[in-house]
């Protein structure tokens, strides 16, 4: 599907994006730092369940998406002539828009997927419906994984223009803790669960709660706890339930970066029991953390960040019963054991970046078409 394009500008970074997050911030603060562009961002309003206080590097400028009507986006991509547009996903039909008038002028236009290729009907429909509306609007698709790379081709991008890696951790906030912490634990491991997510349907704190209460209950937990972090719809309802009153599970509610360290330093391993988790940054940070990780079936940073019986394991998304014996096979582990995950995670951690993330972006800016720092080919996994 993808086309030879006009002679491309040399104009700054436009980023359109839905809701940003730290990482995201820290990697646009590393495309500035290392090409010195300069960038013009566009965010929707801060979610109230994920209030981060976010830094901007002093040459990017922000953009409020609530003060843009689609004609005004339009015109900011005029007045800017951007090199390089990046788009989260195409919920934003302004978004759209824009990007097809970028493209239209020449730029390289990008859209950043973390949706996972799973077949159903709504997926065919928009493979379908790609050819009118997407490959208007972009040239290339950077995602996350092969499960998305496999996505973008069916969409109809072609190979050569599929980047992968498209989320990373702040691993300079994150990869320091990691080190500091092994070097600290060399005599000991502390025996804490820990959990960072938003308290929605798909998050399964709930399930946590239930299969560590009857591991505690049951004899089976030693002298591990569990603490989650965050907020959401369904904090009060977990927080309120018979698992999560349980003496040893602690809810600390939401933490900004900088004070989950203290939290993170803390705990001895992590977990996170989705029903439904595309990609999943926050396995990357606690993988830089040097955690051993617990992950369901469902969360798609796996495929990175985790080697199953070298750095954690895996449970059945849902099932309680699968996610009590990876909790019971973690009580069970010595110190050692332990702190022998959690260097293979970090080690794990340490192979993305947002300096990485920067360099596949610079390329993009030089209009290259051969994949950099690339996941195997999503061809060879479908």
């Amino acid at each position: 599907m993808a086309e030879n394009h006009a002679p491309r500008s040399k104009g700054p970074v436009l980023v359109l994006y839905t809701e940003l997050a730290p990482y995201v911030l820290a990697c646009l603060n590393s495309l500035v730092e290392r090409t010195g562009t300069e960038l013009h961002l566009v965010r929707w309003p801060v979610n109230n369940e994920a209030p981060f206080a976010l830094e901007f590097h002093p040459r990017i400028t922000v953009h409020e998406r609530a003060s843009l009507s689609d004609d005004g986006l339009v015109a900011l991509v005029r007045r800017l002539r951007p090199g390089l547009v990046i788009t989260s996903g195409w919920v934003d039909a302004g978004y759209l828009r824009a990007s097809a008038a970028a493209k239209r002028a020449g730029a390289v236009s990008v859209i950043a997927l973390d949706t996972a290729w799973r077949g159903h009907w709504k997926q065919w429909a928009n493979v379908l419906l790609a050819r009118w509306n997407l490959h208007r609007a972009f040239s290339h698709a950077w995602v996350t994984g092969r499960a998305q790379a496999r996505y973008a081709l069916r969409l109809g991008f072609a190979e050569e223009r599929i980047r992968t890696g498209f989320y990373a951790a702040d691993t300079p906030l994150f990869l320091p803790l990691g080190e500091r912490l092994l070097a600290e634990r060399a005599s000991g491991w502390p025996h804490r669960f820990l959990c960072v997510a938003r308290y929605i349907p798909t998050k399964g704190q709930q399930l946590l709660c239930d299969a560590f209460a009857e591991l505690c209950d049951a004899g089976e937990a030693g002298d591990w706890e569990l603490w989650l972090a965050g907020t959401g719809e369904l904090h009060d309802q977990v927080v309120a339930s018979p698992s999560g009153r349980h003496a040893r599970i602690r809810h600390l509610g939401f933490k900004q970066p900088g004070e989950m360290m203290p939290v993170v330093a803390q705990c001895g391993a992590f977990v996170l029991p989705s029903t439904y988790e595309p990609w999943g940054v926050v396995v990357h940070e606690h993988a830089c953390a040097g955690l051993p990780l617990v992950l369901s079936s469902a969360v798609g940073a796996a495929e990175r960040f985790l080697q199953e019986g070298e750095n954690g394991f895996r449970f059945i998304a849902g099932d309680k019963a699968t996610l009590k014996t990876i909790l019971r096979m973690l009580v069970l582990s010595s110190d050692a054991e332990l702190r022998g995950m959690g260097q293979r995670s970090l080690e794990l951690g340490m192979a993305w970046s947002p300096q990485a993330w920067a360099e596949t972006a610079a390329d993009l800016m030089g209009g290259a078409t051969h994949s950099i720092r690339s996941i195997p080919s999503p061809l060879s996994s479908r």
